[in-house]
């Protein structure tokens, strides 16, 4: 069905169009054919009155582990290695494929609600999260994670490679499948060079970690004798479109190489402040040159997945930590949220902006609440004062995921339950 959006208030993202405008949007077979002025419904088309309504591109969380959302409020209040090594991944060890599926719906139903349209995922058992995002509507990038040693690299090529050949550009494209070798300090020097061959043999790019902690560095320094950057510079591991996620403690060589490297970097913000692991330097990233996503990480060390309230934090935390209340600017990090997204995942083409010609994946949220009245500028509202409750309408591809607060693809009160169930075994 076709779909022309009346009268609404459009931030389009756009380095064609004003910062924002009033008009009509049309979208025709899943495409945006018009963006502002007025236009005329045709037969059949859907007519959606947007006069109380923002309309922006859908969210992009550019960095998450979506079936983590089972151990959400499970282990908080503690560091970084930890957290990980006697938390989190003694209870991942329990996780069945089933486990996955319900973590999987129960993350895209509060993706979907907070305005995502796309994201970046990196966790376990992906065919059970490709089947998920398929049945919803969204659009992803599913990551085939790899950790460890040469051996059990060896042992998870043929599933990481059944993944590729079955997912990757499925779903009508909505699903694409990207290389996920975990980190620097939980992979081997070979399991990170297979990573990056089997990302050239797929042409697909690769999601990591990279440079999350103060003790990531120091142990990469006395295991490698240089920065995780470095190292991986080192491998050639850079010679495949990467992204990566935290970023907190580059240096300027680190910079260096990430912008001769077009390395895009993806900033989480709240989980850093809660693992206590610092600011990542944004000014400096974008200084830099460098492609900046952000993404809330796992519902386990956030402990939620809203980008609504992501912008919210990384667009106050610059500006006390640089004494500077110009740094990380609204329409900064709106972008880092929409149109910079896209470019960290090599999108843009497609999204990221309200464009004619791009795929129709945009949000509606309601204007017409106390906290976003009187609406002086609409770009600083969404980011300082709206919230994900505010959201009305989520658009993928043409199609409502989400219409007047409803989930369209998605049976909430099921997923609820079931992710309830599993989370008591797990707990």
């Amino acid at each position: 069905m076709n779909t022309v959006i009346h009268n609404a208030l459009i931030i389009p993202m756009s380095d064609t169009l004003p910062r924002y405008l009033r008009g009509d949007i049309r979208i025709t077979d899943g495409i945006l054919k018009q963006v502002g002025g007025t236009c005329t419904p045709e037969a059949g088309d859907k007519v959606v009155d947007g006069s109380l309504s923002i309309a922006l591109p859908g969210l992009i969380n550019s960095h998450t582990h979506l079936a983590m959302s089972l151990l959400r409020n499970l282990a908080d209040d503690m560091d970084l290695f930890t957290w990980l090594q006697e938390h989190i991944w003694p209870r991942e060890e329990r996780l069945t494929h089933e486990d996955i599926r319900r973590g999987s719906y129960l993350g895209l139903a509060e993706l979907i609600r907070s305005g995502v349209t796309t994201f970046a995922d990196m966790y376990f058992y992906q065919q059970e999260t490709a089947d998920a995002v398929e049945a919803s509507g969204i659009r992803a990038h599913i990551g085939a994670t790899l950790m460890g040693d040469r051996e059990a690299t060896a042992q998870r090529m043929p599933e990481l490679r059944e993944l590729l050949v079955s997912r990757h550009n499925s779903a009508g494209g909505r699903i694409r499948v990207d290389i996920a070798p975990h980190a620097v300090y939980t992979c081997s020097g070979h399991t990170l060079t297979a990573a990056r061959d089997l990302a050239d043999e797929f042409g697909t790019m690769i999601h990591t970690h990279i440079s999350e902690s103060r003790q990531e560095q120091e142990d990469a320094r006395r295991e490698y004798g240089t920065t995780p950057v470095q190292y991986l510079d080192s491998l050639e591991f850079f010679s495949v479109p990467v992204y990566a996620a935290h970023g907190v403690f580059l240096s300027d060589r680190d910079l260096e190489i990430c912008r001769s490297r077009d390395v895009r970097l993806v900033h989480c913000p709240t989980s850093n402040l809660k693992l206590a692991n610092g600011t990542a330097p944004v000014a400096q990233f974008l200084e830099h040159g460098l492609a900046v996503g952000l993404g809330t990480d796992g519902a386990s060390s956030n402990n939620n997945l809203n980008m609504i309230e992501e912008m919210h934090i990384a667009s106050l935390i610059h500006k006390a930590a640089e004494e500077d209340p110009k740094a990380a600017s609204a329409y900064e990090i709106l972008s880092m949220a929409t149109r910079e997204g896209a470019r960290v995942l090599g999108r843009d083409g497609e999204i990221g902006t309200l464009d004619e010609g791009k795929q129709a994946d945009l949000i509606l949220l309601d204007m017409d609440a106390p906290h976003l009245i009187p609406l002086n500028d609409p770009v600083s509202a969404v980011v300082y004062a709206a919230q994900a409750s505010d959201v009305r309408g989520v658009m993928c591809a043409g199609t409502w995921i989400m219409e007047d607060r409803k989930l369209v693809t998605l049976d909430e009160e099921r997923i609820c339950a079931e992710a309830e169930e599993s989370a008591r075994r797990i707990r």
